[in-house]
C-alpha cells in the first residue's frame, strides 16, 4: 500500500475522532459533504488528500475550526522531518514506534471517545464531577497495584 503523507494521516485521525466523539456515521458525514461512506473512509485512513475546499466542508459539517485538523500535531511532522506512516487495513496508522500507532494513542481509539461522548450525556454537573473522580481514583488505585507487582 503507498506511503500516506504525515500531514493527511494526522488530519484524518483528527476527521474520524471528531465524528466519533458526535457519534455520527461514515455516511452521515459524507451524505453532509456530499461523498460516499467509502471517500470519507479513504480520508480518515490518510490514503486520500483532502483539499482546502473539502476541508472546509468537513469542518463546517463537523461544528469545528479548519484549525482543529492540524491541532496536536505531532513535533516531528511540524518540524518536516519525514516519517514512515502506512495505512494498516484495520484503519490503525504508522508502524510501531510512530505517532500515529493507534494502539500508543488511547485517544484516538474509539473506546474513549464513546466514554467521553456518554460522559458528557450526563447532565448534572455534580454527577458528572463524582464519576470524574472515580475514575480517577481507579487510575491511580491501579497504577499503584501495578508498580508493586514490578
Amino acid at each position: 500500500m503507498a506511503k500516506s503523507h504525515p500531514v493527511d494521516a494526522h488530519v484524518g485521525i483528527r476527521m474520524r475522532q471528531r465524528r466519533t466523539l458526535l457519534g455520527m456515521s461514515q455516511t452521515r458525514l459524507g451524505d453532509a459533504v456530499g461523498l460516499t461512506f467509502q471517500q470519507v473512509q479513504k480520508y480518515e485512513r490518510g490514503a486520500n488528500r483532502v483539499g482546502s475546499s473539502r476541508l472546509f466542508e468537513f469542518a463546517k459539517a463537523l461544528d469545528v475550526p479548519v484549525s482543529y485538523f492540524f491541532d496536536e500535531m505531532p513535533s516531528n511532522v511540524l518540524a518536516g522531518r519525514p516519517m514512515a506512516a502506512r495505512v494498516k487495513k484495520g484503519g490503525g496508522f504508522g508502524e510501531a514506534g510512530t505517532p500515529f500507532a493507534v494502539e500508543k494513542d488511547p485517544l484516538i481509539k474509539r473506546e474513549t471517545l464513546q466514554l467521553v461522548r456518554a460522559y458528557y450525556k450526563i447532565k448534572e454537573p455534580s454527577v458528572r464531577k463524582r464519576i470524574y473522580e472515580l475514575v480517577k481514583t481507579m487510575g491511580a488505585a491501579s497504577t499503584s497495584v501495578e508498580r508493586t507487582r514490578k
